[in-house]
């Protein structure tokens, strides 16, 4: 006879700090769960004070706040009669600990503290919190007084520690984040002492590719293990420059049978599965499992629970033929380009909803870059349109504060075309010179138009020329381009002056366009558009147009980001993105000639491509110069020389080092990529370095000449 157990986790859209917020998604997501019949619900990492607080964490307000929010859930009277695992930051003998807390009808059972903490890349926990090293052991952690209090004096006292939950008829086991990630993962020593469910509470971003890791990580937990694995994420931005992915998953035995949407605007989206615990049993019964079951030396301290109604499945023992197990189903995946199409899209949406803005200003060149900007906001568009339709109250509402007069007009108002909404939320600008080709103010000018903006086309030249005659006037010289003999500091600070013009022109018109069109709704947010790419290599001008409020693709390569824009020319239905696909990729900086045209590949002296190559090397595989060359050396010859590696190397590492100061003020970018250069919270190296990499390259200069001299003995042997 089957033994059914209904039970939810869920995608939860939390915000650093917003306390009231997050509480009130906390109660909706345990309110849903119970109307589709759940006896448990397990919810994100850190979901009461949203995950990315950073140094929010050492302030004692924030774990005050937390309990106070807590205090809230746990006597509000839709959360009564379910099982709930919340989590929370809390102080235990003055010590920070990332916590989980279970409960049942306001008596709290267990507080289960973060055992291994995220401490790279993006992550930081161990700044803020310590990880509880002692495995297996609990001790008594006493109550805030608020608690008492609201528990009518019941419960002074609660089992802090690592433990299981033991009910009448099943176990939890929980874990948190990080933990699935290690060798030695929390669920495989408590699958052995017999724990049947197992919970993940996460703050897991996205990345570009990286979902297929996280998902085969949940699936392995049982499919070797057997049991039920309650996946919940964040999904949105809670503040910061990561996108949380969601993806809340149920898996039975190996086998998904729910997921939760990768992206989305939904504020709370809740996952729920009908399981049944007789086929985690007979998954067990392998006599291996049994042996090494047996074989452990120490169990989980547990902790009893029972609920009101004696058993989590509620249900007589009499055989109900009208609830039946969920079928299980394929993992859902998008491709990259659709990544791009969501993730920067929600991501902006969010940000843009929470900081009051009135809507976006970008800078469009013609180039692919702000393209890929702009129909990433074509894309947020498309999904408010996509959630209005679909009645999402909360969208409605902020797009109907973002329409303004609109709304005044039509109080009825619903954002359902992606077109007429982006006109009133995103403006976009051609600055042209004289160096600007008609090309590229014509494939700006059709894009606005395809995509709705309110577009403004205007030539800068005159200010440019400003601020020419006043070096001019004030040091007697008159610096000349490249092109008309000049040399190269006059040619670089010649395109300085039009880069860091457009980012003061960006800032005015984002200020005072919307006053221009009588829409009272605020300032607009400046976009950034230099590529992941660009930044590694130093390719942009400290404070020009890529200085920006927010960078939805600064984290993207150029590569993908070619792949994304061939993509939405066919879904959004976009032809005239293949002229930006066709074009070279130029700055537009200096001037056109019969001979010479700009390009951006041979300024760089590397092709994206290869730029994409190096970034891994130098972040994700951590290699220095010499490393790097031996690595090239197998992988580019004979297509390359070892010498032309070489120089493509030293070039690379010396343009790096002495641009690496630009990384101190790169725009707040979204991350989507693991070889990210953003010093301020994902690249942590110095900015100040030696460019040369003298002991490096001495040593990639001996491979270099001994291959050369084992070639040439060659060469005079078949001679010979």
């Amino acid at each position: 006879m089957g033994h059914l157990v209904t039970v939810a986790t869920c995608n939860l859209n939390q915000w650093a700090l917003d306390f009231e917020g997050n509480r009130d998604r906390i109660i909706q997501s345990i309110r849903i769960a119970k109307e589709r019949g759940a006896s448990f619900r397990t919810g994100p990492e850190l979901e009461i004070t949203g995950y990315g607080c950073l140094d929010h964490f050492l302030e004692a307000d924030t774990y005050m706040h937390s309990w106070e929010m807590y205090s809230q859930i746990i006597t509000h009277p839709d959360c009564q009669d379910i099982l709930l695992d919340i989590g929370m930051p809390i102080i235990h003998k003055s010590v920070r600990y990332n916590c989980r807390v279970i409960s049942y009808n306001r008596k709290i059972f267990l507080i289960r503290p973060k055992l291994w903490l995220a401490n790279d890349g993006n992550y930081r926990e161990m700044r803020y919190f310590t990880p509880w090293y002692r495995q297996k052991h609990v001790e008594d952690h006493i109550l805030p007084v608020m608690i008492q209090e609201v528990l009518d004096g019941k419960q002074r006292s609660v089992t802090f520690g690592d433990a299981k939950l033991d009910g009448l008829e099943t176990s939890f086991g929980f874990e948190t984040c990080e933990e699935l990630f290690t060798p030695n993962s929390p669920h495989i020593g408590l699958a052995l002492d017999g724990v049947e469910f197992f919970t993940n509470s996460s703050g897991s971003h996205h990345e570009l590719r990286k979902l297929d890791t996280r998902m085969r990580l949940i699936v392995e937990a049982t499919k070797k293990c057997g049991g039920v694995y309650l996946y919940a994420n964040q999904r949105g931005c809670d503040g910061d420059r990561l996108y949380y992915d969601g993806c809340a998953l149920i898996v039975v035995n190996g086998d998904v049978v729910a997921q939760g949407a990768q992206f989305g605007l939904d504020d709370v989206e809740v996952v729920t599965a009908t399981v049944d615990l007789d086929s985690v049993r007979s998954y067990r019964s392998a006599p291996s499992f049994g042996m090494q079951s047996t074989a452990v030396e120490k169990s989980y301290p547990s902790v009893e629970f029972s609920s009101a109604s004696g058993a989590l499945s509620g249900r007589s023992l009499e055989f109900d033929m009208t609830v039946i197990p969920t079928k299980a189903r394929p993992l859902r995946y998008h491709t990259p380009e659709e990544e791009i199409a969501l993730g920067p899209a929600c991501w902006l949406w969010d940000y843009l909803r929470r900081c009051r803005a009135g809507g976006f200003f970008i800078p469009l060149s013609g180039g692919i870059d702000s393209c890929a900007t702009s129909v990433i906001v074509h894309s947020m568009c498309r999904l408010v349109a996509e959630a209005a339709k679909n009645g999402n109250e909360q969208v409605i509402a902020d797009a109907r504060r973002l329409a303004g007069k609109a709304v005044e007009e039509n109080p009825e108002w619903v954002p359902t075309d992606p077109k007429e909404f982006a006109n009133m939320i995103f403006h976009t600008c051609y600055m042209g010179t004289e160096n600007s080709s008609n090309e590229t103010r014509a494939r700006a000018k059709a894009l606005a138009n395809d995509i709705g903006s309110y577009h403004v086309d205007m030539n800068i030249d005159t200010v440019v020329t400003a601020v020419r005659k006043l070096f001019e006037t004030v040091t007697g010289k008159s610096p000349q381009y490249k092109v008309h003999g000049g040399s190269q500091p006059e040619n670089l600070a010649l395109q300085n002056i039009q880069a860091r013009l457009r980012m003061v022109l960006a800032y005015l018109f984002a200020l005072l366009l919307p006053w221009v069109r009588s829409r009272p709704t605020g300032g607009l947010l400046v976009l950034g558009s230099a590529n992941v790419d660009e930044a590694l290599r130093g390719y942009l001008t400290k404070y020009d147009c890529s200085s920006a409020d927010i960078n939805p693709i600064g984290g993207i390569s150029k590569t993908d980001l070619k792949a994304f824009i061939a993509y939405a020319r066919d879904a959004f239905d976009m032809p005239v993105l293949n002229d930006f696909l066709t074009a070279t990729p130029t700055a537009e900086l200096e001037p056109i000639t019969k001979t010479y045209v700009q390009s951006d590949e041979a300024d760089m002296g590397f092709t994206y491509d290869e730029l994409s190559v190096f970034g891994r090397l130098r972040k994700v595989e951590k290699f220095g110069p010499y490393s790097a060359f031996i690595k090239l050396y197998h992988e580019w010859t004979p297509r390359l020389t070892p010498a032309e590696i070489a120089v493509k190397v030293k070039r690379f590492f010396y343009f790096y080092a002495i641009n690496r100061h630009k990384m101190t003020v790169l725009t707040p970018s979204y991350h989507a990529e693991q070889y990210s250069p953003d010093d301020n919270r994902f690249d942590l190296r110095p900015f100040l370095i030696l460019p040369s990499f003298p002991w490096a390259s001495k040593k990639i200069d001996e491979v270099v000449k001994s291959f050369e001299a084992k070639n040439q003995s060659l060469q005079q042997d078949k001679q010979d």
